[in-house]
């Protein structure tokens, strides 16, 4: 092995053996003494790829030292920088070269207080060629960037959550289409947001950073991206709105480009007509260009050369070969309309290829990374001194290893760039067919939408579900309904506990597309497409007060040639409406592809809008662009473009070509056969309503929730939801435990009036001064000894026990909700007075008060009054009688009066004086005045 200093070139003739894991340490350091590429001419060794002549095959290895890039920074870093973007009514502060030096680049972006770090590495060695970009993007959304901390166990942040996957494809979509095809070596961009301050969101400052971050880095990519969000408050579009403006906005839209194209749009909307929608796109991609523009200024100055010599392509005479072997059998193939046989033909057709190659001698299994021309001898300067190696031992000084002159070797391919190639000749036959003769692989017209059949019913457990099917795409959707406890919760950064009573999970299983594979927790594109249909759907539902329920939607592919999520619409759609949710219009979904360069297929140049595209359409296509909305507008919209961008015009013929798709969609679902029931299923759970004083809910949960509890178990109702507002829901299966619970929390809550008579009431327990009577379920009041006959009793257990009934009249409630009940009087012929002087209660805990008269001529007078009963208003002289004053003077207790005006919860109302009714005087001021008593609320 030989390497050359004048060229900085690694000749290798094995090259493979750099990815044997017992590779030589010596290889590590260029500028070790014992590494072959140290030389005393030069202090570093450039080591850069092996690329045989032009076709830029061979095998490489990254650049340890890159020439051209500034390193007078400390330590051989290039110097920080700093520059201020305006974007919107704001800036932007890009910083780089302050943190993250050793990764291939790395910037933060800030917004007021919020902060994005992102980093881009990629490998040094490449690794096997593929038909995609070996990228990986992961976001992360530290706790500490708000003064918070994990809620979990282990008090770190654990595996990536929802919406932190959907940043991650925000991220990803838009790079993709601008990294160059035949760069393999393994690229990562890991994003962190370090501070967030509620205000600023981080999610399009995250598609920012990672286009800053690329374009600083030696990855090879066309263009610099970055990514804003649109708001609409009124009329008024707003780029990168706070989270404050966005609670008002009627868009949520977060558009990514270049400077002269768009490259992936998001967003969700209430019915936005689509020449709205187009304007807010305009607007996106005005300010999309600005920061296009001054990053490109930022990268002359600081950015890293690009890794371009490590491209690897298939040789142009390859696709000519494959061509001539394939061409006609591929023109029969994809005439077939089915997808299983079309692409089991494909696969035994590339089969065929590779056996015709290797026959002839153009193929080797076993050179997978070998170049494509023949390789030339190696040789050695024979000015510079030789020393035989021997057992790999060298000793230190200027070593070369002098290798034995090889024959040439014949032109080889590997079977990887035949598959590449093969899979490039496919998509180009195609693309020619649909331009050319006007008709796609199934027989369709470019805007013809496939055949739809749709039915509902299917579960007759199931709340709710629906079969959509749109030629072999196939979602079997099902909804189940619940209450609180079946919501969704969310952790964010806020800190504020999120609860989301609409999801929809979708699922993506291998055998809807007829293959063996992972099966599973939901892979980053379920989740991705699962928030779509969810997006899309939530416009159309019933606000909770109309329809309190929370709603689960289950989209399972059961077949899937493309269109998926826009299916999981269309079947998410019907299953609501099978399971009796009252939604306010339909919602269908299509997706539209296209071709974007059609004159090298014999067309006009103009773009070709393809509607409701197929899976080989949307992988050989130029675009993905799902749109989901009714006649009326646009609820939900995704776009990824697999070329440089498109422009507005060519966006406003798919909208209004995907307009006239779902028009077309909705008339075949009214077909639906068995059509949705619109009812509420029997194996549905009901929920009640109802509204109590806020400040009695405190007695529907009770100590610790126990008594809620004992009511659950009671009743036989599945769950009590209480708010601070005062609204209880109850959740059972049947209308049975309803009725019961409904009355025990009515009877808890209730505002019991003065005089109301309560019959067969169940003596619950036995006091030395009463008994406690259950008036109605859960309620509990005093009947005073004196008030349970009209009669002398010593002991209340001398003629009642507990489990007795009888009827009782309400008769006080005190300032604390406490009841207190006479039995005495609704007894016949009684005389309430004249009985309780007679009769003596024994319990200091009887309340008799006194109230001496101010007014002029009048004697003070002491009158007694019993423990909770009402003070009435005496002044005249004719009141003060002899009846007032019978009981002994040393049994009272003097206790002020307070008037009624000043109490909660007393009825004001004079209550009417009557021979079964006690009725107890003083005030001085003419108001109902309540004393304290001792009746309890059970």
């Amino acid at each position: 092995m030989l390497a050359n200093p004048n060229n900085g070139r690694l000749h290798c003739p094995k090259p493979s053996q750099f990815l044997h894991p017992q590779r030589p340490k010596c290889f590590l350091f260029p500028n070790c003494p014992r590494s072959p590429c140290f030389t005393s001419k030069s202090k570093f060794c450039n080591l850069s790829l092996l690329l045989p002549g032009k076709s830029g095959k061979g095998f490489g290895i990254r650049a340890l030292a890159e020439p051209g890039v500034s390193t007078n920074g400390p330590q051989g870093y290039p110097p920080p920088y700093s520059v201020k973007i305006p974007v919107g009514d704001r800036h932007i502060l890009v910083e780089t070269g302050h943190i993250g030096r050793q990764a291939s680049a790395s910037v933060t972006v800030t917004d007021g207080e919020t902060i994005v770090y992102t980093s881009v590495c990629l490998a040094d060695v490449p690794s096997e060629p593929s038909d995609f970009f070996p990228l990986s993007v992961h976001y992360q959304e530290r706790f500490s960037a708000a003064g918070r901390t994990s809620g979990g166990f282990f008090k770190r942040e654990g595996r990536a959550k929802d919406h932190e996957v959907l940043i991650c494809r925000l991220i990803d979509r838009p790079l993709r289409p601008t990294m160059l095809n035949g760069f393999y070596h393994e690229t990562q961009i890991l994003s962190w947001v370090l501070s967030y301050d509620g205000l600023h969101s981080p999610d399009s400052l995250a598609v920012t950073a990672a286009g800053i971050a690329v374009a600083l880095s030696e990855v090879p990519n066309s263009k610099t991206i970055a990514g804003v969000r649109v708001g609409l408050i009124g009329d008024k579009f707003i780029v990168n709105p706070t989270t404050k403006e966005m609670e008002d906005s009627e868009l949520d839209l977060l558009l990514a480009g270049t400077d002269n194209a768009i490259l992936m749009i998001e967003g969700y909307c209430d019915f936005l007509p689509e020449e709205r929608l187009l304007q807010a796109v305009e607007v996106g991609q005005d300010a999309v260009r600005a920061i296009c523009n001054e990053v490109e200024a930022l990268v002359k100055k600081c950015g890293k050369a690009k890794m371009l010599d490590a491209i690897k392509l298939p040789p142009p005479e390859l696709y000519n070969h494959v061509e001539e072997i394939a061409g006609d059998e591929l023109v029969r193939t994809l005439q077939i309309r089915d997808k299983i046989p079309r692409r089991k033909a494909l696969l035994s057709l590339e089969g065929e290829v590779l056996t015709i190659l290797t026959a002839k001698g153009y193929v080797s299994k076993d050179v997978a990374l070998g170049g494509s021309e023949t390789i030339p001898d190696i040789f050695e300067d024979e000015d510079e001194d030789e020393e035989v190696v021997v057992d790999g031992e060298v000793d230190e000084g200027d070593v070369h290893i002098k290798p034995s002159l090889r024959k040439s070797t014949p032109l080889f391919f590997s079977e990887v760039d035949v598959k590449l190639v093969f899979k490039e000749v496919t998509s180009k036959f195609l693309r020619r067919r649909i331009v050319e003769g006007g008709r796609r692989s199934d027989g369709r017209s470019p805007d013809e939408i496939r055949p739809i059949n749709s039915k509902c019913g299917l579960l007759p457990r199931a709340h709710g579900s629906a079969l959509f099917t749109r030629g072999e795409t196939q979602s079997l959707a099902v909804v189940t309904l619940g209450d609180k406890q079946m919501a969704q919760r969310i952790d964010n950064l806020v800190g504020v506990d999120e609860w989301k009573r609409f999801y929809l999970q979708y699922t993506f299983p291998p055998s809807c597309v007829g293959e063996v594979g992972r099966n599973g927790a939901p892979s980053r594109r379920e989740i991705g497409h699962g928030m779509l249909a969810e997006r899309a759907l939530e416009p159309i539902l019933p606000s909770e007060d109309d329809f309190p329920y929370t709603v689960r939607v289950e989209s399972t592919i059961t077949e899937s040639n493309g269109s998926s999520s826009m299916a999981s619409v269309c079947g998410g759609c019907l299953a609501l409406q099978d399971a009796g949710v009252p939604i306010k219009c339909s919602i269908v979904g299509i997706a539209m592809g296209m071709v974007l360069e059609t004159e090298e297929f014999g067309g006009d140049g103009a773009p070709l809008i393809l509607s409701d595209i197929t899976g080989s359409e949307d992988a050989s296509g130029d675009m993905d662009f799902k749109v989901a909305g009714n006649e009326d507008g646009v609820t939900a919209f995704q776009m990824d473009i697999k070329v440089s961008g498109i422009t507005l015009p060519v966006m406003r013929e798919a909208l209004l070509q995907a307009k006239n798709g779902r028009k077309h969609i909705i008339a075949e679902m009214l077909k639906c056969s068995p059509p949705p029931s619109r009812t509420l299923s029997k194996y549905a759970p009901l929920i009640h309503i109802m509204k109590v004083k806020p400040e009695k809910v405190n007695l529907i949960i009770g100590s610790g929730g126990k008594k809620v509890k004992s009511i659950i178990e009671e009743t036989g109702v599945d769950a009590i939801d209480t708010q601070e507002d005062g609204i209880v829901k109850i959740t059972a299966r049947d209308l049975a435990s309803i009725e019961k619970s409904k009355a025990i929390i009515t009877n808890l809550t209730m505002v019991p009036t003065i005089g109301d008579i309560y019959r067969n009431c169940e003596i619950k327990s036995i006091a030395p001064y009463g008994v406690f009577v259950e008036i109605a379920p859960g309620r509990e009041g005093l009947c005073h000894i004196s008030e349970l006959s009209s009669n002398w009793l010593a002991k209340a257990e001398d003629a009642f026990k507990v489990g007795d009934h009888i009827d009782v009249k309400l008769i006080e409630v005190n300032e604390k909700g406490q009841l207190r009940l006479s039995h005495r009087a609704l007894l016949p012929d009684t005389d309430p007075e004249k009985a309780s002087a007679k009769q003596p209660t024994g319990d200091a805990k009887d309340v008799v008060g006194s109230q001496e008269t101010s007014d002029k001529g009048l004697p003070k007078k002491m009158i007694s009054i019993r423990k909770g009963d009402l003070a009435e208003n005496i002044s005249s002289p004719k009141n003060n009688t002899a009846e007032n004053t019978l009981l002994p003077q040393k049994k009272f207790i003097r206790r002020l009066v307070t008037p009624a005006k000043d109490r909660p919860n007393i009825n004001k109302d004079k209550t009417k004086k009557s021979s079964s009714e006690v009725v107890n005087s003083v005030s001085s001021n003419g108001e109902n005045t309540l004393v304290n008593g001792e009746a309890n609320i059970g």
